[in-house]
């Protein structure tokens, strides 16, 4: 039998986190150092798995198939495609950066206080989400996707609830309450579209008598799957907007600023750079290839909510007086994009949207932990509490201007590759659309660059005056990422020669191809 490389690559984590939890309530270091162990461990697997992965080759490789529940045909089934492969070396890869960001967020809050945080809880919850979120990239079994999509709720919902931000707030216990309302917001939209999402998948059971991918689509390609235009439209709908939820896509997208806004920063970047990128990938893997004509009649009402996301996230961005509240709602933005470039039904742009869930899961991690450093040097999120840093903390705000270029998608960074993509795949089809979403990039070079003027600009305030620079630990959170938002500008092709393939056969699966070009290249 050959080696279950993705089982394992999920368990470490979960391993892990067991582990973790297990150290004595005394010996914080040590938890601390056993899960970024566990973590970096998790990551080498990933590169091993990314090495392994042979792109052009079968569609699901590394595949691992086992009976489990037999009775209701549910199988232990896992592999990877281009677009998992890449979000797994990207869960894989920022893990390790949010438990070193996050080193001291669950220290006691008073030396020789009774009012202690478990620490060992917080990494043990950090490691277990991502033992989840990869679990999710390799299933090929729907039910399978399905009970991982929906346990990362519950670490994900007690480190919202029970590690939250200490900037902000006037008390511990307004703390409390806002943490607890924003935990409880998150667990019930999505607690909410997971229920609709389990009819779905029964549904879909009762209609096609499989839960595997491969048994489904084999199941169509000879003809022996019929399913009636409105099972499948009733049936698509139920997965996708679970998947809307997750995204988040507007309207459904309120539980997200108040999460990010109320948990640490370290956990703030899990929510966007990693865990919503299980929507996304799941409309990508469920609701295109289960359901193709489905999805091409949806794909008009998809297409506007997608509109509506990238300006409305933008236009609230630009209004924003929190820190953490702008990117969440620049993220909003962001996933917009993503939602955009996969329903444009062109190369490009599903091509574009898979590389901007590992590009914005890279900058948005980047400018959102150098913000949490800020935040935590001042002990405020509200932007009129800062101002002169960049002449007291010049590297600090360095660093923080590159995070927020590459939000904006500037030229020679990450995100401008993927969005200019989007955007050539949506104006060869969809021209009108493509044009309005461009505003999406005045808007947010307008709350990037208005954020670095009034926080990192202008005269030192009193408060900041003594502020200190990046020390080691956060230099090396912060320098990798930037290198990796520069080396993936300037020569992306490493990972679209991994993802084009598998993008290739999702064009397939919808029997869509790309519009000819209105003017023929000159010969």
């Amino acid at each position: 039998m050959s080696f279950p490389l993705l089982t394992v690559t999920a368990a470490l984590p979960a391993v892990g986190a067991v582990l973790t939890a297990a150290v004595p309530a005394a010996r914080r270091t040590a938890a601390k150092w056993l899960a970024l162990a566990f973590s970096a461990a998790t990551l080498v697997l990933a590169m091993v798995v990314l090495a392994r992965f042979e792109p052009g080759g079968d569609r699901y490789q590394l595949t691992e198939s086992h009976a489990w529940i037999a009775d209701f045909g549910v199988r232990y089934e896992l592999g990877v495609d281009g677009i998992g492969v890449a979000l797994i070396a990207l869960t894989a890869l920022l893990v390790p950066f949010v438990i070193l960001a996050g080193w001291h967020d669950a220290d006691p809050l008073e030396t020789n206080s009774s009012r202690w945080r478990p620490t060992q809880g917080f990494f043990a919850l950090i490691l277990l989400v991502e033992a989840m979120v990869v679990l999710s990239f390799e299933a090929t079994d729907v039910f399978l996707f399905y009970l991982f999509f929906e346990a990362m709720l519950i670490p994900m919902y007690f480190l919202i609830g029970g590690f939250g931000d200490r900037a902000g707030a006037h008390g511990e216990k307004e703390a409390a309450t806002q943490r607890s309302y924003a935990a409880v917001k998150f667990l019930l939209y999505n607690l909410a579209g997971g229920l609709i999402m389990l009819a779905a998948v029964i549904g879909l059971y009762v209609v096609a008598g499989s839960f595997s991918l491969d048994e489904i689509a084999r199941a169509r390609a000879n003809g022996t799957l019929d399913m009636a235009s409105s099972t499948e439209r009733w049936l698509f709908l139920g997965f996708f907007l679970a998947f809307a939820v997750k995204a988040p896509l507007w309207p459904l997208h309120t539980w997200l600023p108040n999460a990010m806004g109320e948990a640490t920063t370290p956990v703030a970047v899990l929510i966007t750079a990693v865990v919503d990128k299980v929507g996304t990938f799941a409309m990508l893997r469920y609701c295109l290839q289960l359901f193709p004509e489905a999805s091409k009649w949806a794909t008009p009402v998809v297409l506007v909510l997608a509109v509506i996301s990238i300006l409305y996230g933008a236009l609230l961005a630009v209004g924003q007086r929190d820190i953490k509240r702008l990117v969440a709602y620049a993220s909003i933005s962001h996933f917009g994009f993503i939602v955009l470039g996969i329903f444009a039904m062109t190369s490009q742009g599903q091509s574009g949207a898979t590389l901007y869930m590992v590009n914005h899961g890279i900058s948005t991690a980047a400018l959102m932990l150098v913000a949490g450093f800020l935040i935590s040097r001042r002990g405020s999120r509200l932007i009129a509490d800062y101002g002169g840093v960049q002449k007291v903390a010049p590297v600090l705000a360095g660093t923080f201007l590159i995070g927020g270029l590459a939000t904006l998608s500037l030229p020679g960074l990450a995100p401008f590759v993927s969005e200019f993509l989007v955007l050539v795949g949506t104006f060869s089809r969809y021209p009108a659309l493509g044009i309005v979403a461009t505003l999406g990039i005045v808007l947010a070079a307008l709350y990037v660059l208005v954020l670095y003027q009034r926080t990192m600009t202008g005269p030192v305030k009193p408060e900041v005056s003594a502020m200190p620079d990046l020390r080691v630990r956060e230099l090396a959170v912060v320098v990798p990422l930037i290198a990796l938002l520069v080396f993936l500008g300037v020569y992306p092709k490493p990972l679209t020669d991994v993802v084009n393939p598998a993008v290739k056969q999702t064009m397939s699966d919808v029997h869509k191809k790309d519009p000819r070009p209105e003017v023929e290249a000159a010969k």
